[in-house]
């Protein structure tokens, strides 16, 4: 990965779903994390985790229209409890609000992993793919996506390695998992990839 430069780029625009909470301390500056929700053409909405410095946080109440700029950042959650794979959108600026729902992410990686090529029970291609994003200092962000359609047949004919850029979207999506004895509810969070330049 060290041959290029990534590219971890997003913006949204959408309504806090609740207020800013701490999270952590890093380097001396405090994060506070909330949840937005985007609004997407079918009416539904994507409620998406933010993580955002607390000089950012301050004054943000539930409710509020938010505009951001940022980047899309993974860690491994080694507790045991919850996804193993963490992800926050980064806020680095907030931005004037327009008033119309914004939901876009530009991304330039690796593949770290087989792209995994399945169809739809109603036949449609579908293809799962996780991308390393290369960070400053040596570290790398490792983002999962999902291609549908003609994409997802290019994207599953990719090799590991091999050097993408892609555009999107994030989601959410709901899904169960058996826990013991009980069925439990979690929640996945992925680019929904609509331009692949390779």
């Amino acid at each position: 990965m060290s041959n290029f430069t990534g590219v971890n780029q997003l913006q949204l625009e959408g309504q806090v779903a609740c207020a800013p909470v701490f999270s952590h301390q890093n380097h001396q500056t405090n994060f506070h994390r909330l949840l937005l929700e985007v609004p997407r053409l079918s009416g539904y909405g994507d409620v998406l985790p933010v993580l955002l410095p607390s000089s950012l946080a301050e004054g943000v109440a539930e409710g509020d229209r938010l505009r951001l700029h940022g980047q899309l950042r993974s860690f491994n959650n080694k507790s045991g409890e919850g996804n193993r794979l963490v992800l926050s959108l980064y806020t680095q600026t907030l931005l004037p609000v327009t008033g119309s729902p914004s939901n876009h992410i530009a991304l330039c990686g690796a593949l770290c992993k087989p792209p995994i090529l399945r169809r739809t029970p109603l036949g449609r291609s579908i293809c799962d793919l996780m991308l390393a994003v290369p960070r400053l200092y040596g570290r790398a962000d490792y983002i999962p996506a999902i291609a549908w359609g003609e994409l997802a047949l290019r994207t599953g004919a990719l090799d590991v390695g091999a050097v993408v850029s892609l555009e999107g979207r994030m989601q959410s999506r709901d899904y169960q998992k058996q826990e013991g004895a009980l069925m439990v509810k979690h929640i996945a969070y992925e680019v929904s990839v609509m331009k692949m330049i390779r």
